[in-house]
C-alpha cells in the first residue's frame, strides 16, 4: 500500500467532500421533529409496560 503525501491527502479529502449531499434545513427540522415524536411515543410505551408489570408483581407478591 503506497503511502501518498498531506498535500495529496488534502485534495483527495476535498474532492470527496464535494460529492457529500447536505440536507436542508426542512429536511433537518422535519427529521429531528420525527425523532422526539418517537422518543416520546417509546418512552410512553415502556412507561406503561412497566407499570403493567409493576401492577402484576405486586398482584402477585401481595397473595404471600
Amino acid at each position: 500500500m503506497a503511502l501518498t503525501n498531506p498535500f495529496q491527502f488534502i485534495q483527495q479529502t476535498r474532492a470527496e467532500i464535494t460529492k457529500v449531499v447536505w440536507p436542508t434545513r426542512r429536511e433537518v427540522l422535519i427529521t429531528t421533529a420525527m425523532v422526539l415524536v418517537l422518543a416520546i411515543i417509546a418512552a410512553l410505551f415502556f412507561s406503561g409496560t412497566d407499570a403493567l408489570i409493576r401492577l402484576g408483581l405486586r398482584s402477585i407478591l401481595g397473595m404471600f
